[in-house]
């Protein structure tokens, strides 16, 4: 017996998706008691991922961030893969930019209305931690006219080697040229 999904499968001419990659686009969720929390982030982390807080802007974390190449940006928490230098540009705000997700699976959003107005909140999906948030139409010069506003205290930086992370050579404000 042919199934439907098998019948989609010869007319699209493509094979079905390897678990690998339903992996990939499912991230696993991690979930950890309140305590346990505390005890793998610095205060400032668990303040940040765990209770939805904001560092200062402009602050030593910002100007690390300007400083880094290529590479990849982790979930302090998770160590899950969220942004790359590919996608990082300087919006000047104080806080790390990015365009888009590197890994799109592992970011979702969620509107909050903590300062009494809607804003877009993104948060890591694998574990739950507030990352910042997204504004979009702010005129950047960027693919996606997007801007991910991230606490960099709740980012791990892995340099690579700039094969694995080149620059976006459309966006003309990277801080990785």
């Amino acid at each position: 017996m042919i199934s439907v999904f098998s019948v989609l499968l010869f007319a699209s001419n493509k094979t079905a998706p390897s678990k690998q990659e339903l992996s990939d686009r499912n991230p696993k969720k991690l979930n950890m008691a309140d305590k346990d929390w505390k005890e793998k982030l610095t205060p400032e982390q668990y303040r940040i991922l765990r209770k939805a807080g904001t560092e200062r802007a402009f602050g030593e974390v910002y100007n690390e961030f300007k400083k880094q190449g290529a590479g990849k940006y982790l979930c302090a928490g998770c160590d899950t893969e969220l942004f790359s230098s590919n996608e990082k540009f300087d919006s000047r705000c104080g806080w790390p930019s990015f365009f888009d997700p590197s890994k799109a699976q592992n970011v979702k959003t969620s509107v909050d209305y903590l300062l009494g107005y809607p804003r877009t909140e993104v948060l890591c999906a694998v574990c739950d931690g507030h990352l910042g948030h997204v504004f979009t139409g702010e005129g950047f010069n960027t693919p996606t006219d997007k801007r991910y506003c991230i606490n960099g205290t709740v980012l791990k930086f892995v340099p690579g080697d700039s094969n694995d992370s080149k620059p976006n050579s459309k966006n003309k404000d990277s801080l990785t040229k």
